[in-house]
């Protein structure tokens, strides 16, 4: 049972401390900067290349680059590279809601100052690693699809979050696991965003938001029913673990 000091007591004592907001916002922006380059860097590269990518290493790539952020820049803001997890965190009561505004925009920018970055380099290639239905699938088929993956995705970050089952650093190889096996079986139907951010980026770059709002309703919806399984699992949220992993301990 938890105590009443923890019920009472944010996880960080420094977490409402204006002079560490800046770190915190940027940690956003860089780790989602990094997750893009790395997401759309990887449809950019292969067209660059003649195809010498592969959509394993595609889908790879972003697992990996969110295992590498989430262990070196976590502990300051949380590392929620995702507008989806973000509500998620604040859905449960680990993450206060008049945080969720800065730390979305900061996504939001992270993901276009990526695909700002690829064009500068390579051009206007491969979409700039804009996600779209594969050829052959519907928008429906998309979208739901999306939904299912981001169930699954903030299952495993609000599951390996709480103090029942705080697995510390393994919950990154859980996060980046669970990322890589998504997009290796389902990527060829929606891209395997799911994540706003990530989708963002490319279609505001491109200026083609035609299909985004497959990125949106699909995350947004899975992070929702995500939630509505954690308390089923778990009951409410708010736990240390739970505080500890969406807010960092700056």
């Amino acid at each position: 049972m938890r105590s009443l000091l923890e019920l009472e007591v944010p996880w960080s004592p420094d977490f409402d401390d204006a002079r560490h907001e800046w770190r915190r916002l940027f940690s956003e922006v860089f780790g989602t900067f990094l997750l893009v380059l790395a997401g759309a860097g990887g449809a950019v590269v292969d067209a660059a290349s003649g195809g010498q990518i592969g959509r394993g290493a595609a889908v790879t790539a972003p697992g990996l680059m969110v295992l590498g952020v989430i262990l070196f820049m976590g502990g300051i803001g949380g590392a929620h590279l995702n507008p989806a997890v973000t509500l998620a965190f604040s859905l449960r009561g680990d993450f206060p809601w008049r945080r969720v505004p800065g730390y979305v925009l900061a996504q939001l920018i992270g993901a276009t100052v990526a695909c700002l970055v690829l064009w500068g380099v390579f051009g206007r290639i491969g979409m700039l690693g804009a996600t779209v239905p594969g050829p052959g699938f519907t928008g429906v088929q998309a979208v739901l699809v999306e939904l299912l993956l981001t169930v699954g995705l903030v299952s495993v970050i609000l599951g390996t979050a709480s103090s029942a089952q705080n697995v510390g650093p393994l919950s990154a190889l859980a996060v980046a696991g669970y990322i890589v096996l998504a997009g290796l079986w389902s990527s060829p139907v929606s891209g395997a965003s799911m994540n706003p951010a990530r989708s963002f980026g490319p279609a505001l770059v491109t200026g083609d938001f035609h299909q985004y709002w497959i990125y949106v309703v699909g995350p947004l919806g899975g992070a929702l029913v995500a939630v509505g399984i954690a308390f089923l699992l778990r009951g409410v949220g708010g736990d240390r673990g739970g505080r500890a992993a969406a807010q960092g301990d700056l």
